[in-house]
């Protein structure tokens, strides 16, 4: 089963989901889309961080997954 860690920063305006151990981040690479994409040493995506993440204060923030299988 795999974790997934999903922060909001109001202050920042910034989502970050991980999907792998934050402490593993070695790099960042900007995707020009205004993402950032966390990798580990392996040069695998670990996480990700969304800028501009505008939720209105009184409104909670919703994320939903959804599990797809390839192969």
């Amino acid at each position: 089963m795999a974790n997934v860690k999903v922060f909001y920063d109001q202050a920042g305006n910034t989502l970050t989901v991980w999907f792998g151990e934050p402490q593993d981040e070695y790099i960042c690479e900007e995707t020009g889309d205004e993402v950032i994409l966390m990798k580990d040493r392996n040069g695998r995506v670990i996480g990700f961080e969304k800028l501009n993440v505008l939720a209105q204060p009184s409104s909670r923030l919703q994320v939903a997954f959804e599990t797809v299988i390839t192969g």
